[in-house]
């Protein structure tokens, strides 16, 4: 019985889960994305900060999360469209304590382990000439507010997006697990371009940790609870503490 139901699990994230089309598009729709965070990293190329000022980072708050919820509109389209609901991608729901509890004790070693992949690999790389986002992090309370929301958009629709869909489509298209990990981990990673060369690569080791995680777990439930706790640590927590 066991092994039946582990099989069903496997056989189901193996499955397509849109169409090649809106694969396509999406793919295209993040192509754009990048390009036009990368334009604004370069276009004040004599500062040193990827803005001139703090002021306005409300309505970009906003607008960060209308993006992120954008995306996981048009990727729900796409598990429509292929006869998958974002349920059966993201995991069954918490239906008990028991299991939020399991989920959180997943995400609290791996997020402390994906904290340490990253500074090992800054470490590595060393310093690197982009522009600083720093000023962009949130620093009042209706800022944190907004960032705490942007945090957990990110974490629900990113996870949807690249584990969910992007992984299980290279899943599908390759039979391979490992290939799909890299595939989704490097677009992950060259979607942020716009923060430099050096970050390009630390978030994409990190990606790929956040793919071998969903693969692991058959779910993106840690990972989504990982990625959103990782966002507010490193744009108002961390601060604090250092």
């Amino acid at each position: 019985m066991a092994t039946d139901a582990s099989r069903s699990v496997n056989e189901t994230s193996r499955r397509q889960v849109a169409p090649w089309w809106h694969t396509w598009l999406l793919l295209l729709i993040l192509l754009a994305v990048t390009l036009f965070g990368m334009w604004s990293q370069h276009r004040n190329r004599s500062d040193s900060a990827i803005a001139s000022s703090h002021s306005g980072v409300v309505p970009l708050y906003v607008s960060l999360v209308l993006m992120e919820w954008a995306l996981f509109a048009f990727v729900r389209f796409g598990f429509r469209r292929g006869g998958t609901t974002v349920g059966e991608v993201v995991g069954e729901k918490w239906s008990h304590g028991k299991s939020i509890v399991r989920d959180v004790a997943i995400a609290i070693p791996f997020w402390i382990a994906w904290e340490a992949a990253g500074r090992v690999t800054h470490f590595i790389l060393g310093p690197d000439q982009a522009k600083k986002i720093d000023i962009l992090l949130p620093q009042t309370i209706l800022e944190i507010l907004l960032w705490v929301g942007v945090s957990i958009s990110a974490g629900i629709c990113e996870e949807i997006v690249y584990r969910g869909y992007l992984q299980r489509q290279f899943l599908a298209l390759t039979g391979s697990p490992i290939i799909s990990v890299l595939a989704q981990g490097i677009i992950f990673g060259v979607g942020h371009a716009y923060q430099g060369a050096k970050q390009v690569v630390v978030i994409t080791v990190l990606g790929l940790l956040y793919g071998l995680l969903a693969w692991w777990r058959k779910n993106l439930r840690p990972g989504i609870v990982a990625h959103a706790w990782s966002d507010i640590f490193g744009g108002w927590i961390e601060r604090l503490i250092t």
